[in-house]
C-alpha cells in the first residue's frame, strides 16, 4: 500500500533530499504530497519545487502566538491527507495540542545518541565531553522535546581531531542511510508507536532503538 507523507523543514533540506531520492528509488513505497516549511527562503522549497512537489509556506510572523501557529500548520498537514509527517530539520518546538493531533504520525531524526544531547549544538557537545562515538537518532515526536521512543540509532567515531562541522559531515551521511530506512518501515505498517514506545514487527523496541551494537 503506497503512503502519503508531508515532510517539514526550515532549511537546506538534506535529509529530504534523501527521502526524496528513497522515493523515486521506489524504497519508499509512499509519495511525498507536499513539502511545508517556516520559512520562505528554505532551500528545502527548491528541492521540493525541482521534483514536483507541492510546496507551502506557514509563515509564523503571520500569527499572534504560537497556539495559532500551530493550529494554521496542523490544518495545512490535514489538507495533505498525510499518513505520515516526517520532521526534516524543522526548527520549532511544536505545542502539546499540536503533538497530540499527530500522535504516532511524526518522525523526527536527531543529531545524537539520544537521550544524550537534546536540543542544539550536539556535535560540539560531543566533543567537548571527549564522547568516543557521537551520531543520529530517528525517534517518534512526543510532547517532550528530542524526547519521544527512538526507533534507529547510527553511529559514527569522533576523532581528537574533529570540529563540529567535521562531526557533523559524518553523522549527515548516516542520516541519509537511515531516516528513509524507518519511514519506509512506517509506512508498510511494520512500525508503530505504543504508548511511550516504539514497535517494530511487533516487538517492542529498547530504549535505543532497533539493532544495538
Amino acid at each position: 500500500m503506497a503512503g502519503n507523507i508531508v515532510v517539514l523543514i526550515s532549511g537546506s533540506g538534506t535529509n529530504l533530499q534523501a527521502i526524496i531520492d528513497a522515493c523515486k528509488e521506489g524504497r519508499i513505497n509512499a509519495s511525498i504530497s507536499a513539502v511545508i516549511s517556516n520559512k520562505a527562503d528554505a532551500f528545502g522549497l527548491e528541492r521540493a519545487k525541482q521534483a514536483a512537489i507541492n510546496t507551502v509556506v506557514v509563515n509564523p510572523k503571520q500569527y499572534s502566538d504560537r497556539e495559532s501557529y500551530d493550529i494554521a500548520l496542523a490544518e495545512a498537514i490535514e489538507q495533505q491527507q498525510a499518513d505520515l509527517i516526517v520532521m526534516a530539520g524543522f526548527m520549532r518546538i511544536l505545542s502539546p495540542h499540536f503533538v497530540e493531533r499527530f500522535a504516532g504520525k511524526m518522525l523526527n531524526i536527531h543529531p545524537s545518541l539520544l537521550p544524550k544531547y537534546q536540543g542544539l549544538h550536539t556535535h560540539q557537545r560531543a566533543i567537548d565531553a571527549k564522547d568516543l562515538e557521537h551520531g543520529c537518532s530517528v525517534h517518534f515526536v512526543t510532547a517532550e522535546l528530542d524526547g519521544g521512543p527512538v526507533v534507529l540509532q547510527a553511529k559514527v567515531p569522533v576523532f581528537e581531531e574533529d570540529t563540529a562541522d567535521e562531526l557533523a559531515d559524518r553523522v549527515q551521511v548516516q542520516e541519509h542511510a537511515i531516516y528513509p530506512l524507518v519511514v519506509n518501515w512506517f509506512i508498510e505498517q511494520r512500525l508503530v508507536m505504543q504508548g511511550d514506545y516504539a514497535e517494530l514487527d511487533g516487538q517492542q523496541l529498547p530504549s535505543s532503538g532497533y539493532a544495538d551494537n
